[in-house]
């Protein structure tokens, strides 16, 4: 672990939700106190989310580094260290570190039933490409 990072890097993430590297710490998990789970998500130059959703929506705190956030059918707005995106429930979209810089985020996911995430297709190429 860096000496400057807050938390530990974690374990990779699963390229079935992911285009690059990217890595998670759990903080928080959902318990009879708390209808949400909380993580630190590193990702590397490049890595993004696939497009998803949440059905309760979702909060990312960007603790270091640049990168993007987009909904579907809207322009990509960047982001940087100190932005906090409130992301409402069933809103398509991708988070993720831009071409030269890495991303570090704390997620807050809001579960619905038992379910926090719906995970739909990568971001092309194409796509990420239009937003460097």
């Amino acid at each position: 672990m860096n000496t400057t990072d807050i938390f530990p890097k974690g374990q990779q993430l699963p390229n079935d939700w992911f285009v690059g590297n990217a890595f998670l710490t759990p903080l928080v998990t959902k318990d009879k106190n708390n209808e949400f789970s909380a993580g630190c998500v590193t990702f590397e130059p490049g890595a993004r989310t696939n497009w998803h959703t949440h059905p309760k929506g979702q909060v990312l705190i960007v603790i270091e580094g640049s990168g993007f956030y987009q909904e579907k059918d809207s322009p990509a707005k960047p982001i940087n260290k100190g932005d906090v995106i409130n992301i409402p429930e069933n809103i398509e979209h991708w988070h993720g570190a831009s071409a030269t810089s890495k991303m570090i985020h704390i997620a807050i996911t809001n579960f619905k039933d038992d379910i926090s995430v719906t995970w739909l297709n990568p971001v092309t190429e194409e796509e990420y490409k239009s937003v460097q």
